[in-house]
């Protein structure tokens, strides 16, 4: 099935009986610079839906980070593409869901713990910028393959400064499982300093270089933090306690983890504008899922968080900032991450003439009216542990849910317009049916693509 996002198509299918749109809305009427702008695409990682101060937090300030969100387009119904980083990173990067690219779980440094392996075809973001002319880069957390051919420089990024695994096992050894992971494309490198420091230095010497180079560049950066372990530096961890007496040591750490966040996207923010690039550079930021309850992450109102698929483990933070070009706002409209792919192909006006499952939601950034909820939208994740190598899973169709948190769960089923918190499970109806056959041939679409690499027995 081959589906084109840069005009409008018909639907190409239906499944339980309602449609599902896989294209994109006409490329904006309103018109753009002629001179591509530079993206910066900013990940962060497990940063819960309240913690930040623009946000439901009281408790710590991120002023850098409210910036983006009060001077650029708000998205309050963003979702991240699964409740765990490796699919999530696999849908933003593909425009694809993560199954349906080969990551249906979380790649890991240990094989038997590893629930995905990124499709050798799958088309990634940079390939398509690089289509236009665009210097690639990605700068942190790759969290996407350790081995050829799934690694950043071999997938259309022409440059890479990061770390390749999962996490870190200490923000200042940059060690998982004792393994060094971090690279300068594919050079191993042992680097000193927080990790967070690290990368946002990084990105101000590849601002730098570009800034002397005609070609504009697209700039993936993707931060470890706040995931754990819980290591920020001590003297941020020091302001936090003397500032919010009574806080526990764990949130203090988070927090100051945070806030250490937001101080190095500010550097990042004020080296773009000192150096003249800021006006011509379009900024998302979010987050990869929800935040980790066990690091006592602020999740806002809603149930759950990171692993989970109720609200709290796949609705994020999200805005789009482009200063002189986006008028600030807060929008409503149903957002899901990988709508980013085709919409930054068509900002560049790259056509998208392969199989994608997002949307492109440039008229809907530029204040056109677009309608985005009309069409089915799937979460899968796999897991070992207390999933059992099975799945969790979710679908929605407008304001209505039906989920699966846990694999040997019952099935709830929810209207968030009425029922925000997903607190009490409706009765089966009409709707009901339509989203359970809707998941159902996802699982049958999705289940032709491999996984797993082909082991050895």
């Amino acid at each position: 099935m081959v589906i084109k996002t840069m005009k409008s198509i018909p639907l190409l299918f239906a499944v339980g009986g309602v449609a599902i749109s896989s294209v994109a809305h006409a490329s904006s009427p309103q018109k753009l610079d002629e001179q591509k702008p530079n993206i910066l695409l900013i990940m962060v990682d497990d940063l819960g839906l309240g913690d930040l101060s623009c946000q439901y937090a009281r408790d710590l300030q991120t002023p850098n980070i409210d910036k983006l969100f009060s001077d650029g387009v708000r998205l309050n119904n963003f979702y991240a593409n699964s409740s765990v980083s490796s699919p999530s990173r696999a849908g933003l990067l593909t425009g694809c869901y993560p199954d349906m690219v080969g990551v249906p779980g979380v790649i890991r440094t240990e094989t038997t713990a590893s629930w995905g392996y990124l499709s050798p075809e799958a088309i990634l973001l940079p390939q398509m910028m690089k289509k236009a002319e665009y210097n690639t880069a990605i700068i942190g957390k790759w969290h996407l393959g350790l081995e050829e051919p799934n690694l950043p420089n071999s997938r259309g990024f022409d440059f890479f400064h990061g770390f390749l695994g999962d996490m870190m096992d200490n923000y200042y050894t940059h060690l998982r499982r004792g393994h060094n992971y971090m690279r300068l494309n594919e050079e191993v490198i042992e680097p000193t300093g927080h990790a967070t420091d690290l990368f946002s230095s990084w990105a101000l010497d590849y601002f730098d270089t570009m800034r002397k180079s005609k070609v504009p560049f697209f700039l993936y950066l993707a931060y470890n933090a706040p995931h754990v372990p819980l290591q920020p530096p001590t003297e941020w961890l020091e302001r936090v306690r003397e500032r919010e007496p009574g806080i526990s040591e764990k949130r203090a750490k988070l927090v100051a983890l945070i806030e250490h966040l937001d101080y190095n996207i500010g550097r990042v923010y004020k080296a773009l504008e000192e150096s003249g690039q800021l006006d011509n550079t379009l900024i998302i930021f979010c987050s990869d899922n929800g935040g980790d309850a066990g690091a006592e992450a602020n999740n806002g109102p809603v149930r759950g968080s990171k692993g989970d698929m109720y609200e709290g483990g796949i609705k994020v933070p999200c805005a789009v900032y482009w200063r002189n070009h986006l008028k600030p706002r807060s929008i409503d409209d149903l957002v899901i991450m990988s709508d980013i792919f085709p919409t930054l192909c068509d900002l560049v006006s790259i056509p998208v003439n392969h199989r994608i499952d997002g949307i492109s939601l440039l008229p809907l950034f530029l204040g056109e009216k677009q309608c985005t909820d009309d069409r089915m939208i799937f979460w899968v994740r796999r897991e070992h542990a207390e999933l059992g190598g099975k799945t969790q899973n979710a679908v929605r169709y407008k304001n209505y849910k039906l989920l699966q948190n846990r694999s040997f769960d019952a099935l709830e089923y929810f209207d968030l317009e009425k029922d925000s918190c997903e607190s009490h499970s409706m009765k089966k109806d009409d709707m009901y049916t339509k989203l359970y056959r809707g998941m159902i041939d996802h699982y049958r679409v999705s289940g032709s693509v491999p996984w797993q690499k082909p082991l050895k027995y």
